[in-house]
């Protein structure tokens, strides 16, 4: 079995007018989503991201640069994750395909991750 991460992606500005009530709705539709995965033994973890953009660090001649992200031109960010459990990426975008963050205009990427032998490693 794989490991597949599912990187929650939305349009920053979708979040303007959303009433604390409908915010509570959603992060129970989450929760629950969240919830029927754990139960189900696939979810391995998974978490909102701050609001704030975080940092982008870049290796250059000069050593190391630093800057505060997203950038201004960015049309959406990276708002959370989960890590689940799939055969193969036909299953992982079967299990992500009723996630709550479609249903509100959010995309998620999915993407298997590579796993090492830590015992081949120098």
């Amino acid at each position: 079995m794989s490991e597949f991460m599912l990187l929650l992606h939305n349009d920053p500005s979708m979040d303007l007018d959303i009433s604390p009530e409908t915010l509570g709705a959603m992060l129970e539709e989450y929760i629950g989503w969240r919830n029927r995965q754990g139960e189900a033994g696939i979810l391995l973890g998974g978490e909102k991201l701050t609001d704030e953009g975080g940092k982008w660090l870049t290796a250059n001649a000069g050593g190391l640069t630093v800057t505060d992200g997203p950038y201004s031109e960015a049309k959406e960010v990276l708002g959370g994750f989960f890590m689940i459990k799939a055969d193969n990426y036909d299953e992982a975008v079967k299990i992500s395909s009723d996630c709550p963050h479609l249903k509100y205009g959010g995309r998620i990427e999915v993407r298997q991750v590579e796993k090492h032998d830590d015992e081949n490693q120098d």
